[in-house]
């Protein structure tokens, strides 16, 4: 990174967007894998917030019945969104560390706003294995952590029943990378926007790192602001088990920190997000510590300064 020195860590131990229970643990198992100890040793400074827990204030229903959690949805958006507001300083680059990945909708909008009050674009690079395009019609299983992208970029579906996010991020500003699973109706509803899509079959003929610089290169001939938002799942469940949702055929070992290698020497992330980590499943903090390792990858330390590892 080249402007800011200043990382903060913000916990978000949300677990009510899917029916695996454990991502609330997921900050915590990060902080254990050494995060702040290794950003710290990489010459930044680390301030961890702590955890924000939202807590619901009334009920909310839905005609689809298998959406759930309605309500731990909305008081999410709306305490991330407040805290992204008042309590985030212009000079730190945040970290959200999730928590199921329905924790994007509450920050994403506001960091977009901030963007757009210093007259910049938000732009977002999106890794993950799903499109999480669905709307709460459109969800067959109603977990809320399949539908972020659809309402962060202001899908009229969620409007009256979730609070309107406070700067809608535009479709074409989002890149999508390792998408492998796709419900029939996220993939026709995303073939009418102009969300960039790269699924594996593509990086499997292409490698990632064409798409990604011509992404970057978008970002920085825009000036704008990039947010990175790391699923677990969009690794593959051979390196990174501890993911409730494995999809096979994910983003290996090299692919994955080659992508943070080249976030880094493009000196344009301005915020990260990382979702779907559940400790209970994973193998003597592998997951982890894998996820650490990508995370001092993206803020600057190379393959060859790596400790070897043996798991």
């Amino acid at each position: 990174m080249t402007i800011h020195k200043s990382i903060a860590l913000i916990g978000a131990p949300a677990d009510t967007g899917g029916r695996q229970n454990g991502c609330l643990m997921g900050p915590d198992a990060l902080r254990t894998a050494g995060i702040s100890d290794i950003l710290c040793n990489m010459g930044y400074e680390v301030d961890d917030l702590g955890n924000y827990n939202a807590t619901p204030t009334v009920e909310i229903t839905h005609p689809n019945t298998s959406v759930h959690h309605l309500a731990d949805y909305a008081a999410l958006i709306s305490m991330l969104g407040a805290f992204c507001r008042d309590s985030l300083a212009n000079d730190q680059l945040p970290i959200f560390m999730g928590g199921d990945h329905s924790i994007a909708a509450g920050f994403l909008p506001s960091l977009a706003q901030k963007a757009a009050d210093d007259g910049c674009e938000q732009f977002v690079l999106w890794l993950d294995a799903h499109t999480d395009f669905q709307t709460l019609e459109s969800t067959d299983t109603g977990n809320l952590h399949g539908t972020p992208v659809a309402y962060i970029i202001g899908d009229p579906a969620f409007d009256g029943i979730l609070p309107s996010p406070i700067r809608p991020i535009k479709p074409e500003n989002i890149c999508m990378m390792g998408i492998r699973s796709v419900d029939p109706a996220e993939s026709a509803r995303i073939k009418n926007t102009k969300i960039e899509v790269h699924d594996m079959r593509a990086i499997d003929e292409y490698g990632v790192a064409q798409p990604l610089k011509a992404f970057l290169n978008r970002v920085r001939s825009a000036g704008g602001r990039l947010h990175v938002s790391l699923d677990v799942d969009f690794l593959d469940p051979e390196i990174a088990p501890a993911v409730g949702t494995t999809v096979p055929g994910g983003a290996n070992f090299r692919e994955a920190h080659l992508i943070m290698e080249l976030l880094h020497e493009s000196g344009l992330v301005t915020s990260l997000d990382i979702s779907e980590l559940n400790p209970f499943l994973d193998e003597r903090g592998r997951t982890a510590n894998l996820i650490v390792d990508l995370v001092a990858s993206l803020f600057g330390r190379q393959v060859l300064d790596r400790h070897t590892r043996s798991f």
